[in-house]
């Protein structure tokens, strides 16, 4: 094999080679955007559920949800082309002494067009639920 020959080998391999790395790390990349995004999701709806726990009207509760999550995922740098909060805070209106708790789900858009590798769409829906038992003893 002459030298000329061994050096178009080697442009070949790489023609065919860089490609795919290209794409793998693009996919390790949405992967690990997806991944923060489904932790920092997750932490917000409980930061959400904690804060409507310590309301004490159900109302007040949603609206307290909501400014925690949206303080949360403010905090975290995650960027939400949508978000939803659906808090279910029908326990902080029982009696006092009973035993209770509150959902918080919070639905976001993540954003994944800077990525832009061509399979992956421009966003991907996270959601996350977590719980916060009331405290049976509030206002005491």
């Amino acid at each position: 094999m002459r030298g000329g020959e061994r050096g178009l080998a080697v442009s070949v391999e790489a023609a065919v080679v860089l490609p795919a790395l290209v794409l793998f790390i693009g996919l390790l990349l949405t992967l690990a955007r997806v991944a923060l995004a489904d932790q920092h999701v997750g932490a917000a709806a409980a930061a959400g559920a904690r804060a409507a726990s310590l309301e004490r009207s159900a109302a007040v509760a949603q609206s307290s949800a909501e400014s925690a999550v949206g303080s949360a995922l403010e905090q975290r740098n995650v960027a939400c082309r949508t978000t939803a909060v659906v808090a279910d805070a029908a326990g902080v209106a029982r009696e006092l002494g009973t035993h209770a708790e509150v959902s918080v789900a919070v639905t976001c858009a993540v954003e994944l067009a800077d990525v832009s590798l061509p399979f992956v769409p421009g966003t991907i829906s996270v959601t996350a639920e977590r719980t916060s038992p009331v405290d049976p003893l509030r206002g005491k």
